[in-house]
C-alpha cells in the first residue's frame, strides 16, 4: 500500500516499492481509492483511513482459496508506507481479536503523524485543497518543488506530481484532514496478540516523525524496528521486508 497522493507507479519512481525484487512472494499492489488508476468520488469520507481499511479487507479476497468446498481468505502479510501503513494499522486494530486470522504479519513503513503529534495536519490539508481548487494541480505541484526532503531520499529520486486527478485531489486532502491513527488503547490491545510487526522509519521528516515509530514500538512490544539514515538504508528495505515476511508466513 502506497502513501497519500502516490500510486503503484509513483512509488516505483520514488524508490518506495517496498516489495521490489521479492519475486518468490505472491504480491498484490494496488492503487488506493482515487489514486493512480483507481476510481474515486468527491466525497472526503471515502479517503478516511477507516474507509481505506475496509478497501484493504476487500482486496484481501484476491487471495481466496477453496478448502473442503468452502471459500476461505488466508491471512495476508500487509505491507505499506505512510498512508498505507496507517491503513494497515487501522484495519488490524479495528478488531484485535481477529487480527491474526486476517494478517500473518504487518509491515509499517514511515508511519505518519498521529494523536497530539498530528499537529496542524488538518489545516495544512485543507489549505492544500483550497489551493488546488483556486489555482489547479500544476500550480500546486510547483509549490511543493522546494519542500525539504529527508537525507534518506537520494539525488536520483525525481520530482513528481501527485498521482491523483485534479477534480478529486481537494476531496482526497479533505478526507486526509479527518484522519488519525486508532486510539493507543486499541493498538496496545493489538500488541497483546503477539502479531508480528516490522516498523521502518527514517530521520528528519516532520510528516513521518520518529516519535510515532517509538510510541508504536512501545504499544506493540514484539515489534521489530529499523531507522534509515541514508538512501542506501532505504534501498535495503525490500530485502529486509522480504526476509521478515518469509520468517513469519
Amino acid at each position: 500500500l502506497h502513501g497519500l497522493t502516490s500510486s503503484r507507479a509513483r512509488d516505483v519512481v520514488l524508490h518506495l516499492d517496498l516489495t521490489a525484487g521479492q519475486d518468490d512472494l505472491r504480491v498484490l499492489r494496488y492503487d488506493a481509492r482515487g489514486h493512480g488508476h483507481s476510481l474515486g468520488a468527491r466525497i472526503p469520507a471515502l479517503y478516511h483511513w477507516t474507509s481505506l481499511a475496509r478497501d484493504l479487507g476487500r482486496m484481501a479476497h484476491f487471495f481466496d482459496e477453496t478448502e473442503d468446498g468452502a471459500t476461505v481468505t488466508p491471512p495476508v502479510a500487509a505491507v505499506g508506507q505512510s498512508m498505507g501503513a496507517a491503513t494497515i494499522l487501522t484495519a488490524a486494530a479495528s478488531d484485535p481479536a481477529t487480527a491474526r486470522e486476517r494478517f500473518s504479519c504487518l509491515v509499517l513503513g514511515i508511519p505518519p503523524t498521529a494523536w497530539e503529534l498530528r499537529g496542524n495536519r488538518a489545516g495544512i490539508y485543507e489549505a492544500n485543497a483550497r489551493f488546488v481548487e483556486e489555482h489547479g494541480l500544476a500550480a500546486f505541484a510547483e509549490t511543493t518543488r522546494a519542500e525539504p526532503v529527508p537525507p534518506t531520499r537520494g539525488a536520483d529520486v525525481p520530482f513528481t506530481w501527485p498521482d491523483i486527478d485534479q477534480s478529486l485531489l481537494p476531496s482526497v486532502y479533505r478526507g486526509a484532514a479527518g484522519n488519525d491513527l486508532p486510539p493507543r488503547e486499541k493498538i496496545a490491545e493489538l500488541g497483546k496478540t503477539g502479531i508480528p510487526v516490522f516498523i521502518l522509519g527514517w530521520v528528519e521528516d516532520k510528516g513521518h516523525p520518529l516519535e510515532v515509530l517509538h510510541e508504536l514500538a512501545e504499544l506493540l512490544p514484539t515489534a521489530q524496528t529499523t531507522i534509515a539514515h541514508t538512501p542506501e538504508d532505504v534501498a535495503a528495505w525490500p530485502d529486509r521486508i522480504g526476509e521478515f515476511i518469509r520468517t513469519h508466513v
